[in-house]
């Protein structure tokens, strides 16, 4: 269920603490985990503190009915058990006269089965497989132990830059323990690949359980079995060429021809947004999708595509974002997105007592909104930048306000990857770090930090050509706030700017919270490591074997959390032949006592966000770094 309480910074015991914000947030459970401890034999053991929690609350850990530990008020809810073996049961007494109890991850992570769908076959004869992709939790039934729900990506996945048949998409929802809850299979009318599909997980309407939300079409197969539209329908082309060329815009073939349909590519025919409800995966309600391919509906012509795009085969109207916003700033909305290279459209929708309403929509071609075009990302964050207490749409370049008015927009152009949160703790509020893909419009900066509430440039970097990656954590205790570094410059810089002599971590791609002390490691595919910032080298302190990575050269995991256990982050990887999901918890203890991260706005928006398109790393709205 969602509790209702003034969640503020300072509930996270942030030494930086803005206005509270008083909205509704998960009723968790305490996610007790044990796992080997890295160091010192026996295991570590942790669990959940919570922003409801009252103040120096105590905790007593048992070991088989032995007290092992009794944690004070001041202590972190981390205890390493010297004594506990693979086969050792906790339980911890909580006041109040709460008990719960978990055995050991004896191979140090969670390995929760999955369901692994059948191969299927195109039209064309091509036969695919299918790979777990991206993930994300919810508690879709109430009981405050999150669900995983996982999105299979077909092996034939693309985007609309590139011709041809990708399969269908499905998604499954599975509790940690391994029961399969649902299929959802969005049908032959939505493409795989991770441009489409970006699911959001949130508990909408404040009835305790979270819901799941995305677009749908003709053709999809909700959990219980009932198909969405008009099942027989196939929008798939079937015949035409590639266009000569995706950068620029061109819809021009080899022979002088105007083309826009090529095959496996969808460019017409009805679109939904479905809610679904997070038990039985059974669609709940459906509408028709904004924003539209076009202002006047789902089939515009090649030329008007073309000419509120900037191409006729959907390279740009088929990038998709998606986030969960408290829009209202007491219950979260969702927010569906369409296109970042030129028109820029956002709509927000709302699940209240069992009817789903637009709340407003947002589109870069109004009167008025045309320095918000091609201002886009390929991802979104959202967070509360103006202090009123209702988030905003941080959408790369440019920002959306929580009424869906115009915020800012910097001009700097589209851009691969961005940071939101306290990243600078000497400053007032929230920044962004982001780089940038189109000089043009950057003005050669390959990346930059932003000021999350102006818009203002703090401070830039040049480049002159497109910045792919773009990093920010505190990872050197010797500077005050988050280091940043991208893959087209050498140098580490902190939070002002400066560089900070000794070169720069060779990832550059997410930033986990894993060993003891507050700096952030780094996390590169499945690979964890942390910054030796007086030898300058990556120390490697996890690398999971038999699992791999996702999205291609993204090398993202299926999802990094804090989804159980104390305020460290959680890895979530497939194995590689996809018939397990598994989480990796941290087996080293820590001395800081810190509220469970899904607590902070921020970041649970972070979370539930990560799906989308090019993924990236949570952050929170709290300086979270070296004292």
């Amino acid at each position: 269920m969602l509790t209702c309480v003034m969640l503020g910074l300072a509930a996270m015991a942030a030494p930086q603490a803005t206005a509270p914000v008083q909205r509704m947030i998960e009723t968790l459970d305490r996610g007790l985990v044990a796992v080997p401890a890295a160091q010192g034999g026996g295991n570590h053991v942790s669990w959940r503190l919570l922003a409801t929690d009252a103040k120096g609350m105590r905790f007593t850990l048992r070991r088989d009915g032995k007290v092992v530990a009794r944690v004070g008020g001041g202590d972190a809810t981390s205890v390493h058990d010297t004594g506990g073996t693979a086969t050792s049961r906790y339980t911890l007494d909580v006041p109040g006269g709460a008990t719960v109890s978990a055995g050991v991850w004896a191979g140090g992570y969670l390995a929760i089965p999955l369901d692994k769908p059948a191969d299927r076959t195109t039209p064309d004869g091509q036969t695919y497989a299918y790979t777990a992709n991206d993930a994300s939790v919810g508690d879709l039934d109430g009981d405050g132990r999150y669900e995983l729900i996982v999105k299979w990506y077909s092996t034939l996945a693309k985007d609309n830059s590139q011709a041809g048949y990708t399969g269908e998409t499905l998604l499954d929802a599975y509790t940690l323990d391994g029961k399969r809850l649902w299929r959802i299979d969005l049908g032959r009318n939505i493409r795989s690949g991770a441009h489409y599909t970006q699911f959001m997980v949130a508990d909408f309407d404040g009835d305790g359980r979270a819901e799941v939300a995305m677009k749908t079409a003709d053709g999809t197969v909700d959990g219980a079995g009932t198909v969405i539209g008009d099942a027989k329908a196939d929008y798939r082309v079937t015949g035409g060429e590639q266009p000569s060329s995706d950068k620029t815009g061109s819809d021009i073939n080899a022979a002088g021809q105007r083309v826009a349909r090529t095959t496996g590519r969808i460019l017409s025919g009805p679109e939904y947004l479905t809610v679904f409800d997070g038990r039985t995966g059974r669609a709940l309600a459906t509408t028709r999708y904004w924003p539209q391919r076009s202002p006047e509906g789902d089939d515009p012509t090649p030329e008007r595509q073309t000419a509120i795009w900037g191409d006729a085969y959907g390279n740009r109207s088929e990038r998709y974002l998606a986030g969960v916003a408290y829009l209202d700033g007491r219950l979260p909305s969702m927010v569906f997105a369409r296109g970042y290279y030129g028109r820029t459209t956002l709509g927000a929708w709302d699940w209240r007592g069992g009817k789903l309403t637009q709340r407003w929509t947002f589109d870069s071609l109004t009167p008025g909104n045309e320095r918000y075009a091609g201002n886009g990302n390929h991802q979104l964050s959202v967070a509360d930048v103006d202090g009123d207490g209702r988030d905003e749409i941080v959408y790369g370049s440019m920002a959306v306000d929580d009424t869906g008015k115009g915020l800012w927009s910097s001009g700097l152009g589209h851009g691969d990857a961005m940071h939101v949160g306290d990243l600078d703790p000497t400053r007032p509020g929230l920044e962004k770090f982001g780089v940038h893909e189109t000089m043009r419009m950057s003005g050669n900066r390959g990346a930059a930090m932003l000021d999350a509430r102006t818009g203002a440039i703090l401070w830039s970097t040049p480049a002159d050509k497109d910045t792919g990656r773009g990093v920010t954590a505190d990872i050197d205790p010797r500077h005050p706030g988050e280091e940043a570094w991208s893959s087209n410059a050498p140098d580490l810089y902190d939070v002002k700017g400066n560089v900070i002599p000794g070169g720069r971590p060779r990832a550059a791609n997410f930033a986990i919270w894993w060993d003891g002390d507050r700096l952030r490691e780094l996390l590169d595919g499945k690979k964890i490591s942390k910054w030796d910032w007086a030898a300058g080298k990556e120390v490697v302190l996890l690398d999971p074997q038999g699992v791999v990575s996702n999205n291609g050269t993204k090398q993202n995991p299926s999802l990094s959390g804090d989804i159980l256990g104390d305020w460290r982050e959680e890895l979530v990887v497939p194995s590689a032949d996809s018939r397990e999901m598994r989480v990796y918890t941290t087996p080293y203890p820590t001395r800081e006592r810190i509220v469970t991260l899904m607590h902070d706005p921020v970041y649970r928006a972070g979370i539930a966000w990560q799906n989308t398109a090019y993924n990236q790393p949570p952050h929170t709205g709290f300086f979270l770094g070296a004292k």
